[in-house]
């Protein structure tokens, strides 16, 4: 076949291809390659534009599940040494013209083989096929060039798609980057940022970050060839992409050596990351704070001057994005500034506890972790605290639970301190907010102050500043939450006042005044003088060791018992139970048990026997539970057993969540309100150092 049969047959299968191309019916994929790739032998330049055209917008188009059976076809087929060998022919061709439209289609020509190489090089089994071809170092020499090159509006990209073949070649492959370096590629893509079309600029910062990253000799000689204030001129930029893509970079080397983050600083970058914060390009955010808080690890002093050039707001509105990453950047970011007592304040004051409150519900325990230290320190600093509780951050650490035992020791520690600083101004500044600031601020105030306040300021707190009427007022509200959260509240501060361990406390009374006359004397017929006849059996008595009792003392002055046998029946008393009041009205002490203690109440109580039916009620309290506390409640009102009354007071608040969904719980609770009022009324404003004091209220 003569040259020109050679020449109309390509022509002939580029307009085949073409065709196919453009109706896209191509007869098949494959056969559309291979006569693409046969016709790459041509030496006609405008006929390779052609053909590298339709290769390109193959490579472009290619479904991603086929893309890697395309290239393999690419590859096998002698794409390759095609495309190098069309990478050298435009030099040869162009000597003999000086036509600038033959200029710039060898460049479009140049620019389509560098992506389409690119392309193959997306798979790293063929990066070294595509250095021993030759492409590498010949598209290492076109950059080199890029200075030389006459101007058309070609050129910028041609110089985007080799920096990108470049790019693409040294992708994870540790040979490349340092042959790179050694062929001192490094230098004119650096020159290059400095070129004004912004995607070529895109394009060599992705290139040097693909260099940079895990390579400090490359990001050494980043910083020796001057990058750092191109790099820093390009964080400002307009451009979202250029931003990134700039940042990205940055923070790739600074990862590499503190020496070049300290560099990055000197060069001017701090002000401009900071504003990188305000981007509207979350990933830039995102990258900025990480940057930041990699700088504060090069130099503590730093906490100061990014607060200061405004670092702090734009960090907590980050905390509030729906964007993980971005509230994980931010907060550790804050972990760090907080550590500054100045920058504790204006986290506080920017607004950030809330959303750092927030970041609990996230599922990433690092987050959490994040969050659980900055708050761990904002409670170190007395002008927070207050801060921290309006907005009802005590109430959210304290029902949180974590897996991660590092959370929970920063939490419990944080809790602790808020502890701490509850006195002097702190404390007063809580208790103007109980009195006068809105209902909600009011509601978190009075529910923290009841678990952290110390008993010495009870009194002032929840009597004489109402405290004690707001948690009632929030006991009876609509909400089970604000419920539990009051019912809770009054809990611990009765368990702080030591109220509940005061109520079912093993007491032994006072004996009566006369003398312990010891077993012996305990229904003895020869010590009697009057006998009480119960359930048919006969108990004998002495009327002095029965004078403890008003209502036997009124029975001899009556004259109750029978003149001849000075007998009397008992009714409505088991022998048992009459056996262990008698035991207790001669020795002053008795073993309760609980099968009697309710009996043995009903007897106390009829004969008036108080310090038995206290001991009687302290048994009875021991045994309360979920299923018996609303019948207990309803004995102590029967009995007037106010120690009994008021232990099942306490229970039902300390057991709301056991308790709240019984069906007469809330009816139950609503009706003892005034009790629960009475009984902390009457504790809280007790001496609380005079445990005689209280214990003898509880009687």
């Amino acid at each position: 076949m003569d040259s020109s049969a050679r020449q109309s047959l390509k022509r002939k299968l580029a307009e085949e291809v073409k065709d196919s191309l453009c109706k896209r019916v191509p007869p098949t994929f494959t056969s559309i390659i291979l006569k693409t790739l046969f016709l790459l032998n041509s030496f006609d330049h405008v006929l390779l534009n052609k053909l590298i055209t339709i290769l390109v917008k193959l490579c472009k188009t290619t479904k991603h599940e086929i893309h890697d059976d395309f290239i393999d076809i690419l590859v096998n087929n002698g794409a390759v040494q095609a495309l190098v060998r069309i990478l050298h022919l435009p030099e040869k061709v162009v000597e003999d013209y000086s036509d600038r439209l033959i200029q710039a289609r060898l460049l479009q020509l140049k620019k389509g083989c560098a992506f389409i190489l690119g392309t193959l090089a997306k798979k790293s089994v063929y990066q070294q096929l595509i250095i021993d071809a030759g492409a590498f170092l010949y598209l290492l020499r076109l950059l080199k060039s890029h200075k030389t090159i006459p101007k058309s509006p070609s050129v910028p990209g041609f110089l985007r798609r080799v920096v990108d073949a470049i790019s693409k070649l040294a992708y994870k492959n540790n040979k490349v980057k340092m042959l790179i370096r050694k062929e001192d590629g490094i230098a004119p893509l650096i020159e290059l940022l400095e070129f004004k079309v912004k995607k070529v600029q895109v394009a060599v910062t992705n290139a040097l970050g693909t260099l940079a990253f895990d390579n400090i000799e490359n990001c050494l000689q980043m910083v020796e060839c001057n990058a750092l204030p191109s790099l820093v001129l390009m964080l400002q930029s307009e451009d979202s992409v250029t931003q990134f893509t700039t940042v990205q970079l940055i923070k790739i080397m600074v990862d590499t050596s503190p020496h070049i983050g300290r560099e990055v600083l000197k060069a001017g970058a701090l002000t401009p990351v900071i504003c990188l914060l305000s981007s509207s390009f979350s990933e830039s955010q995102a990258l900025a704070a990480l940057l930041l808080g990699h700088f504060l690890g090069t130099d503590s002093d730093l906490k100061v001057h990014i607060s200061q050039r405004g670092a702090i707001p734009p960090l907590v509105h980050m905390l509030q994005s729906q964007n993980t990453n971005l509230r994980k950047a931010s907060a550790f970011v804050l972990v760090i500034l907080a550590q500054d007592s100045h920058n504790q304040v204006s986290i506080a004051h920017s607004g950030g506890i809330e959303p750092m409150l927030n970041l609990f519900q996230s599922d990433n325990p690092t987050v959490q972790q994040y969050a659980a230290r900055v708050l761990y320190s904002l409670a170190d600093n007395e002008d927070i605290v207050a801060n921290i509780i309006k907005v009802g951050g005590f109430e959210k650490l304290k029902d949180l639970h974590f897996t991660e035992e590092p959370i929970s020791e920063f939490v419990a520690i944080t809790l602790l301190r808020l502890e701490r600083h509850m006195q002097g101004r702190t404390l007063k500044y809580l208790i103007h907010l109980m009195c006068s600031a809105e209902e909600r601020v009011r509601n978190h105030v009075v529910i923290a102050l009841a678990h952290l306040c110390s008993p010495p300021d009870h009194e002032t707190v929840f009597i004489h500043n109402e405290g004690l009427e707001l948690l009632l007022n929030i006991l009876q509200s609509q909400c089970t939450i604000q419920k539990r959260k009051a019912s809770m509240a009054l809990s611990m501060l009765a368990s702080r006042a030591n109220f509940i361990s005061s109520l079912i406390q093993t007491i032994s009374p006072s004996p009566t005044s006369q003398m312990d006359l010891g077993e012996e004397s305990i229904n003895n017929p020869k010590l009697s003088d009057i006998t009480f006849l119960v359930e048919g059996k006969i108990f004998y008595a002495n009327k002095d060791r029965l004078v403890s009792s008003s209502v036997f003392q009124t029975m001899f002055e009556a004259e109750y018992f029978e003149k001849e046998t000075k007998q009397a029946v008992i009714p409505n008393i088991k022998w048992d139970v009459f056996k262990l009041m008698m035991r207790f009205i001669y020795t002053g002490t008795v073993d309760v048990k609980l099968d009697d203690a309710k009996d043995l109440l009903r007897a106390a109580d009829q004969y008036l026997l108080q310090d038995l039916k206290l001991i009687c009620e302290r048994v009875i309290a021991k045994s309360i539970s979920p299923e018996n506390v609303s019948l207990l409640l309803d004995l102590s009102e029967d009995f007037s057993a106010n120690t009994l009354k008021n232990a099942c007071i306490l229970y039902m608040l300390e057991k709301f969540d056991r308790l709240h969904s019984k069906r007469w719980y809330y009816t139950m609770l609503h009706r003892i309100v005034p009790d629960i009022d009475t009984l902390f009324s009457t504790l809280l404003i007790m001496d609380q150092s005079n445990e005689d004091a209280s214990v003898a209220y509880l009687y």
